[in-house]
Formats: C-alpha cells, structure tokens, sequence
C-alpha cells in the first residue's frame, strides 16, 4: 500500500486552522466499513477502488474509503438530530493502475447534519475548503462548482414524460447511460435479444410489485430455474418492471437531446454559466429559476467568505464518483495537479441519511446534510500526492 509524503507539521497545523473554527465536535469514525452498504450508496463502479477485508464477524468489509458514510452512520447511532462533526485521520483507495497515487492518505473534514439553510451551509462549507487549501500556500487553486439536483430541475424545465424525465435524471452520473439517452437508444429496449425478457417485463408492469415477484417465482418454479447471483425474485421483477417502464417512456426527441447537450456543455464563471443555463430553460421553468436563485445567493455567500470570484467555475456536466451525492457539489483543484487529484472536494447528500436511517429500521430524518474535506499532502505547496 503506497503511502503519501508526509508535509512539515507548521503545514499541516496552517492547513488544519481553518476547521477549528467550524464549530465542530471533534470525532473519529471506525477503519472498517461494511462493503456490501459503501457499494449500495456509491455504486458498484466503486469497488475497484476498495480494500476488501473480512469483518469481525467474517462479513465483508472495506477499509474506510473517506470519512462521509461513517460520520453519518455514527450520528445516526447517536440519535441526535442535528450535529457537526470534525475528522482527521487516514483513508485508504486503491490506486488505479499504473497511477503513483498514495493509497493511504490524510484527510482532515467536516460533516454537518443541520436543518438550517441549505444555501448559506453550502457556501460555509466550501469557503471552509477553499481557506483550508489555501493555507497550504499554493497560488494557483480553482473552486469547480456543480449541482446534481440543477441538472434536475433543468430536465423538469423541458416538460417530459415523468417515466423519461425519472430515467434521464438517473443517466446524469452514469456518462455511458447518458451518452445512450442522448443518441435515443433507450427507444430500442425490448429489441433484438432482450425481447423476450421485455414481454415478461410487460407483462410484470401493470401488477403490484408484491404480485409482480410472486408471479415471476412461480414462473421459476414452472421451469425449474433457480436465480443465479444471489439475486431474489422481488429485486428481478422490480427492475424488469423498470425495463418495462423504461420503454413505454420513450426517448428524447432531437430538440430535447440537443437541449441537454447545451446544458451540459455550460461551463464558465458563475454568474455566466447561470445566465446561459438560464437561457436553455424549457417551458416549466419554475423550478429551474427558484435553483438558480439559489445558486446567485450561494456564490454571494462564498464571495462574502473570501472565495474570490474569478477564481470559480461552474460546470453543469460536474459530478463526484460517490453516488449518494444529491446536490451541491466541489472540488478545489490545482493547476499543478491532475483533475483526478482534487486538493479539496465536498458537497450536499441530503438523501444518505434518511437512506441509512430506513436500513437500519429508524424513522426517516429530516435534517440536511453537507460536508467537505481536504487532502493536506495536495494542498501544501511542496507537495503532489
């Protein structure tokens, strides 16, 4: 396991200040995290990048990728409501393949689960990140801004089918699902080879979930198959119904293809990049518009804060590899670094906590939730990992 340099300690003391002054309770989350839970929030794709290690009990587990999923499953624990909490301590990635990135490194973040203003803790957050990289002493760091949910609200813009609407939003950190929903290809589901899996699918789609996983089971019964993978009947008839609805929903048509292209090709300073997103809005723009309000009172809030301005960019297309991210999103970057080694990254995922709160059986919470970190090895200025 390759390690990261280590940075002079007066560094690594200017880079940790910043936090100190979050108001944040300090705390440390456990090494070890259940596999099976990370790849459920993060998506498969995530477990190339995973050390996978046998838990206490002999389940699978994984060394701590970073540090959000664990804080947020110890204020669950907790049972408090509200909380913010400050980390610093190591995680650990594998290293893609004939990368020389460190696979053990230092983070240093916050986590703050409030029902406050979600606008004004964005820019809190990320200003907190932007002064935390800087103390490192580098001169040449950008703050790159996105928002999965605006590329949401700009898909409701254009008036679609909500079945279309649903599946498009789902492609958006999914770039070769997207690429296919862009060139129509969803419209030929339940073509070719698939054909007859979609006449079941069909045939599943006007039934009751329950009813639906039944009948596929009799079905397996009747032909004596039994499911390979693991999978149960319930999860098979859930996503061929998904099929099914998928294809009745249709593709989008040349102006609506050509419409998200635009959108998703926007990238500039703030407040240009919001005027042309602006610009491309369909015809139910009301949601769009009160998003992008939103995002003129956030870039007042990081301005206020000491982010300066021309050092911004907002990129519509800009998404994070944690797939439990569900809004606001960063990263401060480094002109001396690779865009695959961000100093600074963060962003909102209101969703995880209720998503962990109903795994565990709890009632779902109400609180929002956004958090950052940096990686202090990136963000000195003698460094590079």
């Amino acid at each position: 396991m390759r390690l990261e340099r280590s940075i002079p300690a007066e560094a690594l003391d200017a880079i940790r200040a910043p936090f100190l002054t979050a108001g944040a309770a300090p705390t440390d989350a456990p090494v070890l995290q259940p596999l099976g839970l990370l790849l459920d929030l993060a998506g498969e794709a995530m477990r190339s990048r995973l050390f996978v290690v046998s838990g206490d009990a002999g389940e699978e587990a994984c060394l701590r990728p970073d540090f959000t999923v664990a804080i947020a499953r110890q204020h669950l624990a907790a049972g408090d409501g509200e909380g913010r909490y400050l980390y610093e301590g190591k995680a650990f990635r594998v290293a893609p393949r004939g990368s020389d990135r460190a696979e053990e490194f230092l983070q240093i973040g916050v986590e703050a689960f409030e029902a406050g203003d979600p606008v004004a803790a964005d820019a809190e957050i990320a200003a907190l990140a932007w002064a935390s990289s800087a103390a490192g002493g580098r001169d040449d760091l950008t703050l790159l801004l996105g928002d999965v949910s605006l590329f949401g609200a700009f898909v409701d813009s254009l008036g679609l089918t909500p079945p279309l609407g649903a599946r498009l939003k789902r492609a958006f950190a999914k770039p070769r699902q997207l690429k296919i929903e862009l060139e129509g290809g969803s419209s030929a589901l339940g073509q070719g080879a698939g054909e007859e899996k979609s006449r079941i699918a069909a045939l599943l789609a006007g039934l009751p979930e329950a009813e639906a996983s039944a009948v596929l089971q009799e079905l397996w019964s009747l032909a004596g198959i039994e499911p390979v993978g693991g999978r149960r009947p319930a999860e098979i008839a859930h996503r061929l119904v998904e099929r099914a609805q998928a294809a009745q929903a249709g593709a989008l048509s040349a102006g609506e293809a050509q419409a998200v292209r635009a959108f998703l090709a926007v990238s500039d300073r703030p407040g240009a990049a919001l005027d042309a997103i602006s610009a491309l809005a369909g015809p139910r723009r009301a949601t769009l518009d009160a998003a992008l309000d939103g995002w003129r009172k956030r870039l007042a809030g990081l301005v206020a804060r000491g982010v300066p301005e021309d050092r911004m960019r907002l990129t519509a297309a800009f998404g994070r590899a944690f797939g439990y991210y569900d809004g606001f999103l960063f990263e401060v970057r480094s002109a001396a670094l690779d865009e695959e080694r961000p100093v600074a990254a963060g962003g909102r995922y209101d969703g995880l906590p209720a998503r962990l709160d109903t795994s565990r059986g709890g009632s779902e919470t109400k609180t929002g939730a956004v958090g950052c970190m940096v990686r202090p090895a990136r963000a000195y200025a003698g460094g590079g990992e």
